[in-house]
């Protein structure tokens, strides 16, 4: 079990130690028999050229198998198409175990680079962060690509055993050769001859299997994403050609979108399929001309959703904030017109979830300049494509919906009762007490929102910092439950009686779910709250009270914890008062403990501003934050610091011996010799 790459066991040995009114500090480095002077300036390895990607291959591609770095290649050609420069583009799987991806694009440049004097198309290949992609304005040579860092190719050839670049261009034909990244065989340029074509680049790649689970290419993966880039470029051929099997596919699509998602679609759309797109024109204000989306959606009461997204063509398995623009632009037009013919039902409250959870869709999105999560971009995470995609999508729909008002109707009939049947799961939580069924603690603040994904509660310490938290959590989706002084600590509690002590029992029926051992199969249809926050002191007490609610949730609710919905919030220990400096306006800082507290000085200090002048507070527990310092600090999504609980690779016996030392009540001996054997590891702290 593992919180933040510290082992569950030592996390809880250190905060037990930390509530013993101690704080942990770095071990002294015991006398080693390795010369100190052996690490020197020779020591320190610069890794150059691609030896970063043989290296950590995981960083830069998947790992499971080549597809990404074939991917990588594709990619550029349709780069090529998009920019509106091929038509063409074909993939041949050789009967050697080669790849091939041919287009007829531009062709890579293969003249000698103006400052580092070597072939373009060598740089290309064999440079990390060297590309065409990074000018992103008018006259870049790729205003609109899924390029992005110029690194993509250079990994392919990186972790190939030959790779061959062939580029037609300007009358001629170059031609070079690469292993493992690189060149064996170097540039030869010459004229073209009849009949070969005029421009285009041929790129074969062999796939270097020591950096692969397995060598052998998913053709199932491989063919839907040659097919959903002739969906999403209309007008352009996709093949894919088999020497082994002898096959040839070829895919090229008129109806784009539209044709596509009825292709797939599991089940009949309620209402016939929304489709639409819009981009920004030179005269807009907030984005660059181009920048939009185009849209096919269709809404189904049973089957499996189709979903898919992509952002300059490159597919984003993961979504990103393209999918948030969609989903809100949806769900506030259905909302509007449903406010508009008054059809909501009285009681009923409406949320995103509810409009978007039947919605199947085909996304494309074109954004300048994409921020994506990690190197394969599975993720977009460019906050304006919010803005971008919901301020297309939304009047869109909203004008169909108002020209259509039976299918509207039929779509807010649809989503009303998802809203209904959401509530009525959220309106009871039934709990065995004795006879009869529990109700909901009434010390809890519950949030308004049901949904369990989008739901957070807060295991708060003392009344007063529940008070703060009440007043500035965000009703909608975040509970907080005060806890009145330090819980039980349950370790040798047995089941049947945790619920003798109400704070257990509160915080067991306010989760939904009942206590259950490491090798049940407990029931969590009833869990309430997707991530359940303990919430506690920057101080010694606090340190305890996060050790005994983490051997509750260990003993008594492991399944929670390896479904990962155990969290730790970090509140500050101090607050730093930063006087304005020159055009700097005065600032409010905070640390979680000394270290960051100095760090934040000496960063003031740096910036001109004395030591002396900062003004520190220590903050002695939660309740002397007020409520909005409490909600920037500890409580808001995008600043605070929340920390996972999870199961890891550790032996779960080894861990529940550590902890009977730690937490058992016949346990003293134990204790004081593991406190005597790491006496070292320790400062008083009173």
């Amino acid at each position: 079990m593992t919180w933040d790459g510290v082992g569950f066991h030592d996390w809880v040995f250190i905060q037990f130690m930390h509530g013993c009114g101690t704080t942990i500090r770095p071990m002294s480095a015991k006398p080693s028999s390795v010369s100190a002077s052996e690490y020197s300036e020779g020591s320190i390895r610069v890794l150059k050229g691609l030896e970063p990607v043989k290296q950590r291959p995981g960083m830069y591609t998947r790992t499971d198998n080549p597809l990404h770095i074939i991917q990588e290649v594709l990619d550029n050609a349709a780069d090529e198409a998009l920019a509106g420069y091929g038509k063409k583009i074909k993939v041949t799987l050789h009967a050697d175990g080669s790849v091939g991806v041919e287009d007829d694009g531009r062709g890579i440049p293969f003249g000698l680079h103006p400052e580092e004097k070597a072939p373009v198309i060598e740089l290309v290949f064999t440079r990390l962060h060297a590309g065409g992609k990074f000018d992103k304005g008018k006259g870049g040579a790729y205003s609109f690509s899924g390029g992005l860092h110029g690194v993509g190719v250079s990994v392919t050839n990186a972790l190939a055993t030959r790779l061959e670049a062939c580029s037609h261009r300007e009358g001629q034909v170059a031609r070079l050769v690469f292993s493992a990244g690189d060149v064996i065989e170097p540039l030869v340029a010459r004229p073209l001859e009849a009949g070969e074509r005029k421009q285009g680049t041929t790129v074969r790649v062999w796939p270097d299997a020591r950096y692969f689970e397995s060598s052998t290419l998913p053709l199932g993966e491989l063919t839907h994403l040659l097919r959903s880039k002739a969906v999403l470029m209309p007008g352009v051929s996709v093949s894919l050609v088999n020497e082994k099997t002898r096959d040839t596919q070829t895919w090229q699509y008129k109806g784009g979108l539209r044709d596509y998602l009825q292709q797939t679609l599991n089940g009949d759309p309620v209402i016939p399929l929304f489709e639409g797109e819009g981009f920004a024109d030179s005269g807009n204000d907030n984005f660059a001309e181009g920048e939009g989306a185009s849209w096919c959606v269709a809404f189904t009461e049973d089957g499996q959703p189709v979903r898919e997204s992509y952002v300059n063509l490159i597919p984003t398995s993961a979504g990103g904030t393209h999918e948030s623009g969609l989903r809100d632009g949806l769900f506030n037009a259905v909302k509007s017109f449903i406010e508009l013919h008054s059809l909501l039902p009285k009681g009923v409250k409406l949320m995103p979830e509810d409009v978007f959870a039947r919605a199947s869709y085909v996304l494309s999105a074109k954004v300048l300049d994409p921020q994506f999560q990690g190197q394969i971009k599975e993720r977009l995470n460019s906050r304006d494509a919010v803005r971008l995609v919901s301020g297309f999508v939304r009047p869109a729909l909203e004008l169909w919906l108002n020209q259509h008002v039976e299918y509207g109707k039929k779509l807010a009939e649809l989503a009303i009762k998802a809203a209904q049947t959401r509530q009525k799961a959220g309106q009871k939580v039934e709990k065995r007490k004795g006879s009869g069924v529990a109700v909901l603690p009434g010390k809890l603040t519950d949030c308004e929102s049901r949904d369990i994904a989008y739901n957070e509660v807060f295991l708060v310490e003392g009344d007063s910092a529940g008070g703060s938290a009440k007043m500035g959590r965000d009703k909608e989706n975040q509970a907080v439950l005060p806890l009145r002084g330090k819980v039980l600590n349950t370790w040798e509690v047995e089941r049947d009686r945790l619920f003798a002590n109400n704070e257990i029992h509160d915080i067991s029926v306010a989760m939904g779910v009942d206590p259950h051992g490491p090798n049940d199969s407990p029931d969590l249809s009833g869990l309430r709250y997707g991530k359940v926050c303990i919430l506690s002191d920057a101080d010694v007490d606090g340190s305890h009270i996060q050790v005994l609610l983490l051997t509750l949730f260990f003993r008594h609710f492991p399944k929670l914890i390896e479904a990962g919905h155990i969290y730790v919030a970090r509140p500050p220990l101090f607050r730093v008062d930063v006087p304005a400096r020159g055009k700097k306006p005065a600032a409010k800082m905070y640390a979680l403990d000394e270290g960051e507290l100095t760090a934040i000085l000496d960063k003031c200090a740096k910036d001109g501003v004395p030591r002396e002048k900062c003004q520190i507070s220590r903050f002695k527990g939660l309740g002397e934050m007020n409520a909005e310092q409490l909600w920037e600090t500890t409580l808001n999504p995008d600043t605070r610091r929340l920390l996972p609980v999870q199961l890891g690779g550790t032996d779960f016996s080894a861990t529940e011996g550590l902890i009977t030392k730690l937490m058992g009540k016949g346990e003293a001996a134990s204790r004081r010799e593991l406190m005597e054997l790491h006496g070292d590891a320790v400062e008083v702290d009173i």
